[in-house]
């Protein structure tokens, strides 16, 4: 599955409107195989913090290396089939890191966990839905 950059940031935080049942969830699914994040959710998680608006327990620069731990996720990049994708796609909204964490999701036929309620009405990705993890 791909996190959208809210979910990977309540997930790694614990914080946010991430359910119990999604964290447990997303738990038991990394034992599995780490989920994925694309590398805008980086520049986005910065955007975050230097807005003031990410509240972490370490400095920036350690919480990043330590959610980006290959054993945490797997950092997809934007590359050719990312942007390739996104010439693809319908019109969605504006906002160009939604458009190009959706890209991602696309280009590596990923589901996408996300709470952002226009890219879940775009109907233009797969959703992850959590599986009950008891």
């Amino acid at each position: 599955m791909l996190l959208d950059t809210h979910v990977w940031i309540w997930w790694m935080t614990g914080g946010g409107n991430l359910a119990a049942a999604e964290q447990r969830a997303l738990d038991a699914s990394a034992e599995i195989e780490s989920p994925r994040i694309s590398a805008i959710s980086l520049w986005e998680a910065q955007m975050l913090h230097s807005r003031r608006r990410l509240a972490l327990q370490l400095p920036f620069e350690s919480w990043l290396l330590q959610a980006t731990l290959p054993e945490v996720v797997r950092v997809i990049p934007i590359d050719a089939s990312v942007i390739l994708e996104l010439d693809r796609m319908p019109p969605m909204h504006g906002d160009p890191a939604d458009r190009l964490v959706v890209a991602t999701a696309r280009a590596h036929d990923l589901p996408l966990a996300t709470h952002d309620r226009r890219i879940r009405k775009s109907r233009l990705v797969r959703l992850w839905k959590p599986v009950s993890a008891e």
